[in-house]
């Protein structure tokens, strides 16, 4: 059993980071009354002790603690551990998201929030970890009518091939390693293109514009090739 993959017969085991008294009573009703058990930390160091001792599946992490920064707590875990790790904060503009988004986290939701929008990426990222736990070899990713199989490097919609330039391929294929997750511009870049390219967001808008064009049913209304504005794209996983 990895760290990420809820433990068997139980709910999934929520630790809210969060030194805010209101916010913390206010997810913890909302957690709980979906299902969740939940276990709080109000510092930094104290989710890093919570973490390894209660190996939670997922951590609901704000940046603005009263000892490490959030991004630090975020930095500290992925040393060691692949729990999906949803930011809420306060913080809200593009580069607090990238930031937190590259230091490891899975998505960034900023705070004033709706509960549902939080429990909808939630399960989002429970799927995504409970997915790569259990078919830690798959190389075939399937959502809707879209499929991708990353071991023969063929796409297909509908079941009907469609033939991709290997730009393409290979930013499709980048989005698919990682199902529902939000990748940031930059990651994006640096993995087709190279590290020399990541201020080169045009490249991702010209060629986002071609997948959705060859692979969505409305390339204006986009199915799987969703935008995160100001930070980057996820590929839907449901």
């Amino acid at each position: 059993m990895t760290d990420s993959e809820p433990k068997e017969g139980l709910a999934p085991l929520v630790l809210v980071v969060e030194d805010e008294v209101s916010m913390v009573r206010l997810l913890k009703a909302a957690l709980g009354s979906q299902g969740f058990r939940v276990v709080e930390a109000s510092s930094g160091q104290e989710a890093l002790r919570q973490a390894a001792t209660r190996s939670p599946d997922l951590v609901v992490l704000d940046l603005g603690l009263p000892d490490l920064d959030g991004l630090e707590v975020t930095r500290r875990l992925r040393e060691w551990s692949a729990v999906p790790i949803i930011v809420v904060s306060a913080r809200g503009q593009e580069g607090d998201k990238i930031k937190a988004l590259d230091a490891g986290a899975d998505d960034y939701v900023t705070k004033p929030f709706a509960v549902g929008e939080l429990l909808a990426r939630m399960r989002v990222a429970l799927r995504h970890a409970a997915r790569t736990a259990q078919e830690p070899g798959d190389t075939e990713m399937t959502v809707g009518g879209l499929r991708v199989d990353r071991l023969r490097r063929q796409v297909f919609v509908d079941e009907a091939e469609v033939r991709l330039t290997p730009i393409e391929y290979r930013l499709l294929s980048a989005l698919a390693q990682y199902p529902g997750r939000v990748l940031t511009h930059e990651h994006l870049l640096r993995q087709v293109w190279g590290p020399g390219y990541t201020q080169q967001r045009h490249y991702l808008r010209v060629y986002m514009a071609q997948l959705r064009h060859k692979l969505e049913p409305d390339p204006s209304r986009p199915r799987y090739l969703l935008t995160e504005p100001g930070v980057g794209y996820r590929l839907r996983d449901s």
